[in-house]
């Protein structure tokens, strides 16, 4: 495939809405990168969790997108569409047929079509096959010729590799330079502190922790919450939570409060080396970022000077009360020149195309029962 433009169809949850999607933006920097380097991309998706109506873009100019209906029948079309790509992608959470769709895309597989497991939420997914043996995920796992990750540094990589993947590689979020970057403050987002983020299981606990717990105890400071899900939440009077926050709305929701709040999910953090979208969001739009504590955050940015970390609510606190709007400013700034010099889409897009350009399917993939005794 060396120096070849590819034909890649990726099956995702949406391209188009951002709607109880929070991967959207990663696929958008993505998707629209390799659009730039000359590859074609053809973006299915189901018509499922009303995204549809509520979408943030219509259909881009940088990839095809085809929404089918939610039935079994529809994703066995798009198959069968898909099946002259030289790439097909397999998203984790779709959220219509998944194991399905898990297993219907190896049959793709041929000496010039790569077949790859691209999960955008590896925590989970790990988790998930951990704690069930019988999970019918573990036995595709060192089929597909490549899995690649959002996140998760080398825990991800190690436990994918135990699962008997023949490569595990991380394709970090980063910043979509044609959608985000600095814009003029709007009073409606105005305050000392601001989240941004859907109401989770995994993510709830942190929240109270990092966040509402801290406004309670800083009556004289005003916070926002953006996001959907959290409007019967128990809230201090001095949060102000104003729903869900579209795309296009964020560029300025990240540049107008004195600082942004990053909460990871409690299995993100966990597995550390997974910073979300939104610090790189925030990042390009030159805005001062507190973070909870998770592994590899040197990795990404410097702390102290280019993004501030909290080990718990308490530091949360201490770090906003002892924040000046001139140091928020600096820091904000040398978070946005680090990462246009080292984090956009552009960068993540040059790894992708010479990781997919030199991978070769040099031998048939293994059975259900080969696969099952490799991991076993």
């Amino acid at each position: 495939m060396q120096n070849k433009k590819l034909n890649i169809a990726f099956f995702g949850s949406s391209l188009v809405s951002a709607y109880w999607n929070g991967a959207a933006t990663y696929y958008r920097g993505i998707v629209r990168a390799l659009h730039d380097r000359g590859h074609q991309v053809t973006f299915y998706e189901p018509d499922a969790y009303q995204r549809q109506e509520n979408r943030d873009i219509p259909d881009p100019e940088y990839a095809k997108v085809v929404v089918y209906p939610a039935t079994e029948e529809a994703v066995y079309k798009a198959l069968e569409d898909a099946a002259s790509a030289d790439v097909v992608v397999k998203a984790s959470g779709v959220g219509v047929f998944d194991e399905l769709l898990e297993a219907e895309v190896l049959k793709l597989q041929s000496q010039n079509c790569l077949v790859i497991f691209w999960d955008v939420d590896a925590p989970a997914t790990l988790d998930r096959v951990e704690n069930g043996p019988a999970d019918p995920f573990r036995a595709h796992v060192p089929q597909y010729d490549l899995i690649l990750t959002y996140g998760g540094g080398d825990p991800v990589i190690n436990a994918y590799a135990k699962l008997g993947a023949k490569k595990c590689v991380p394709i970090y979020n980063a910043l979509d330079t044609a959608t985000h970057y600095p814009v003029e403050p709007e009073e409606r987002f105005n305050c000392d502190l601001a989240f941004l983020g859907n109401r989770l299981p995994d993510r709830e606990a942190r929240v109270e922790q990092f966040f509402l717990d801290v406004a309670a105890k800083l009556p004289e400071q005003q916070f926002l919450i953006g996001g959907s899900g959290w409007g019967d939440k128990p809230m201090s009077a001095n949060v102000n939570y104003i729903g869900h926050v579209y795309t296009k709305e964020h560029n300025a929701f990240n540049c107008t409060p004195k600082a942004v709040l990053n909460i990871s999910r409690e299995s993100m953090a966990r597995y550390g080396f997974s910073p979300a979208t939104r610090v790189f969001e925030a990042a390009g739009a030159g805005a001062c970022i507190i973070t909870d504590y998770w592994e590899g955050i040197d990795f990404f940015f410097e702390p102290e000077t280019e993004i501030l970390v909290a080990k718990d609510g308490a530091e949360v606190a201490e770090q906003l009360q002892n924040l000046t709007p001139e140091r928020a400013k600096a820091i904000g700034e040398a978070a946005y020149k680090k990462v246009l010099a080292q984090h956009t889409y552009g960068h993540r897009a040059d790894e992708l195309e010479q990781l997919l350009l030199t991978t070769s399917r040099t031998a048939s993939a293994p059975t259900s029962a080969e696969a099952g005794a490799v991991i076993s």
